[in-house]
């Protein structure tokens, strides 16, 4: 039962960081087993480019930096260029899971920048500004959060960064 207290204080600690931005949002029921993006695009109907992802990076220091990266669905986190240079590190990689559940207290699959401690920057990619309305995580995995990027950008500590991601090839 502990568990599923986790995700309620989670899923609380996310709804109050949404409503302190003092924008829109729109919570969007998710089945868990449907959480990773690419699933939950196919079954909800949301298309992957107004998807993004909550990303954490750590820069490879003493002792180690992170930040909490939001890219769109159909791009790739450029985590050797733009997020290292970010950092002033000399390496920088996708932080392992276990640290970015330490880090936001939130499970894999459902990370979002709302609610996340304080001290942990949030960089978003300049293209997810461009859309109208994303789709993030919700801090767990039976929630989401459809919101234009406006409210996104009223969080504390988030800074916009142009080629934070770079497109996933097609084919």
């Amino acid at each position: 039962m502990a568990a599923m207290d986790e995700v309620d204080d989670v899923e609380a600690l996310v709804l109050r960081s949404l409503d302190a931005t003092g924008g829109e949002y729109e919570i969007i029921p998710c089945d868990p087993a449907l959480a990773d993006t690419a699933a939950f695009c196919e079954a909800y109907g949301y298309s992957l480019d107004h998807s993004a992802n909550t990303i954490v990076a750590i820069g490879k220091s003493d002792p180690p930096v992170y930040a909490a990266c939001i890219v769109l669905a159909t791009t790739r986190l450029d985590v050797n260029g733009a997020v290292r240079r970010r950092f002033g590190t000399r390496k920088a990689s996708f932080a392992p899971a276990e640290d970015t559940v330490r880090i936001t207290g939130m499970q894999i699959g459902g990370v979002t920048p709302f609610a996340l401690p304080p001290g942990v920057p949030v960089w978003v990619d300049a293209a997810v500004t461009e859309r109208d309305r994303v789709i993030l995580g919700g801090g767990s995995r039976s929630i989401k959060v459809l919101c234009p990027p406006a409210t996104l950008l009223a969080l504390p500590d988030v800074v916009c960064v142009d080629g934070l991601a770079t497109p996933i090839p097609k084919g």
